[in-house]
């Protein structure tokens, strides 16, 4: 992946006319293109890994595999958060690892484990480094260094149970490779969260993540039936049983526990059979709410759809706009909504997976129950689409960047009673944060994952950059949107996970009694606390500025 963006150089594309009309009109965008430095030109500190320490590390690893090198250091120097790109894009990271390792399986990454505890060296473990809430950025805290523990060569296949529909993989195991290997077997994860093409399962499981058809399939937590464990204090090994009642989930504790209590070295994943059918389409509503509240019946009804989305009035005229509304058939598909009374309506993407009749029998009731709450469904194109663009949004965002353009997501989830009320307020909050610092921007929202009592809540917001005063600019509108989240009851975080960005709001979530039981299975399991500093139980974000207000 490039160490300044998203995906590769392959992949390198740019706006249509029309997109960057779009967004100088309702944006602003530099007078000149911002392209990032030369890797030769970002600037980090030399390695403080003593030479002592690094024979250690090399006596267990292999000399080849602990890297001092420039760019290795600057690949695992950030996630792919807002603030990690425009950082290293400026050549200025906040940091870097004084070392890379590369272990190649469990044993070795306990004894490692257990060295660095002994020498005081911080372990920041690392997947696919996609995290977008500072998740790896390389603190060192109050330790003599701090390692990347980059899990790539742990990428295989340990067993695959198909009488039993279970997989165990190494964590360093890519999601496409994963998917590719289950369906020569007739089989699927079924999960694809946006950054599938580059994550890890091991990363997924350790972030609670979530699937574009985690409606359907559920996110990653549903998914994990066991795991193996290495910590400085000891390993923990989870069978992967269907189900237990032997005492309080360990595996729900340590699926989301973001390296700070270990490095998850395995897991057990069920799978399913792969679907002989999907299908895709749009339905548009005349709002918000009566989309979402169409929603809440299909969850009520247990009618839901595998992928259900919701773009609010901002998303869909964004997206239409982007997509080529000025062309002939932008116009024709305007031209027919609005004789409909739908011409300032919301979008919806529904999409069932599974055999011919069964995908057929779930679209008939599901498309006529949304059709009886006001939907006007509009065919298969906009499901197409969305399928055919569902990862692209990083590649955009790194565009958006070299014209000058900040872009960042968040999302939330809260219950149905509340969606329409935290919807409003958090989409005013960072319109509020932003104005007030003369980029008025473009706030936008979806619902992307539905259940029965409530729905996640994903935001985009686009502005001008501040020159000179990006990473301020965007620490006071994600403080903004936070403090809306948490005042408004919502959860700091439905499927980006804690990080370094959502920590200091964890203890409004789960309480002080909570947040020290959390500290206490770290104190067993990392007594001497080099397990990724500073995420999930304590610290702040990027430039010590994003504390809750009180």
């Amino acid at each position: 992946m490039r160490w300044w963006g998203w995906g590769e150089d392959a992949h390198a594309g740019g706006l249509p006319a029309h997109a960057r009309e779009f967004l100088d009109e309702h944006v602003g965008t530099a007078s000149a293109p911002r392209p990032p430095v030369s890797l030769e030109q970002v600037a980090i500190e030399p390695s403080a890994l003593a030479e002592a320490e690094r024979a250690e590390l090399a006596a267990i690893l292999g000399d080849e595999n602990v890297r001092e090198d420039h760019p290795e250091r600057v690949l695992h120097a950030a996630g792919k958060g807002y603030p990690d790109l425009v950082t290293l894009r400026a050549g200025a990271p906040e940091g870097a690892p004084d070392a890379v390792l590369h272990p190649d399986g469990h044993e070795q990454i306990q004894a490692v484990l257990e060295l660095c505890a002994a020498r005081s060296l911080a372990v920041v473990p690392f997947g696919g480094g996609t995290s977008v809430v500072g998740g790896v950025a390389p603190l060192r805290g109050s330790h003599q260094a701090v390692l990347a523990l980059d899990t790539r060569r742990l990428g295989a296949i340990k067993s695959l149970d198909t009488e039993s529909a279970t997989v165990t993989v190494g964590a360093g195991m890519r999601g496409p490779a994963l998917e590719r290997e289950l369906a020569s077997h007739g089989l699927t994860l079924g999960h694809f969260p946006q950054s599938y093409e580059y994550v890890s399962l091991g990363g997924c499981a350790a972030t609670r993540s979530a699937g574009q058809a985690s409606t359907g399939y559920g996110a990653i937590e549903k998914m994990v039936l066991g795991l193996r464990l290495a910590a400085p204090g000891g390993e923990i090994a989870l069978p992967p049983l269907p189900a237990s009642a032997a005492g309080p989930g360990l595996r729900q504790l340590l699926v989301g526990s973001e390296g700070t209590l270990g490095v998850i070295s395995e897991v057990s994943l069920r799978v399913r059979p792969a679907p002989a059918r999907q299908a895709y389409e749009g339905v548009f509503f005349e709002d918000f709410d009566s989309g979402w509240q169409a929603f809440r019946t299909l969850a009520r009804e247990h009618a839901l759809p595998d992928v259900a989305r919701l773009s609010d009035e901002a998303e869909t005229r964004m997206s239409m706009a982007l997509a080529g509304e000025g062309g002939l058939k932008g116009r024709l598909g305007r031209r027919y909504l609005g004789v409909r009374g739908y011409g300032q309506g919301c979008l919806a993407i529904v999409g069932f997976d599974g055999s011919e009749a069964e995908v057929a029998a779930r679209r008939r009731r599901t498309v006529h129950m949304l059709r009886r709450a006001g939907g006007l469904p509009i065919g298969s194109s906009p499901g197409r689409a969305w399928r055919a663009g569902r990862f692209a949004a990083p590649y955009l965002r790194d565009e958006l960047l070299g014209l000058g353009v900040m872009v960042e997501t968040l999302e939330t989830a809260t219950q149905w009673s509340n969606l329409a009320r935290l919807h409003d307020e958090v989409a005013h909050a960072i319109e509020q944060s932003l104005a007030s610092q003369g980029t008025p921007g473009l706030v936008m929202c979806h619902v992307s994952h539905v259940y029965e009592t409530g729905a996640s809540l994903y935001f985009t917001f686009l502005a001008r950059q501040r020159e000179g005063a990006e990473i301020e600019q965007w620490q006071a509108a994600k403080r903004a949107a936070s403090e809306a989240i948490s005042a408004g009851g919502g959860t700091i975080t439905h499927h980006h996970a804690v990080g370094r960005d959502h920590a200091p709001w964890m203890e409004r979530e789960i309480g002080a009694e909570g947040l020290e039981l959390l500290r206490a299975v770290k104190a067993e399991l990392d007594p001497a606390g080099v397990m990724n500093p500073g995420k999930l139980l304590e610290g702040q974000a990027i430039g010590s500025g994003l504390s809750p207000s009180v």
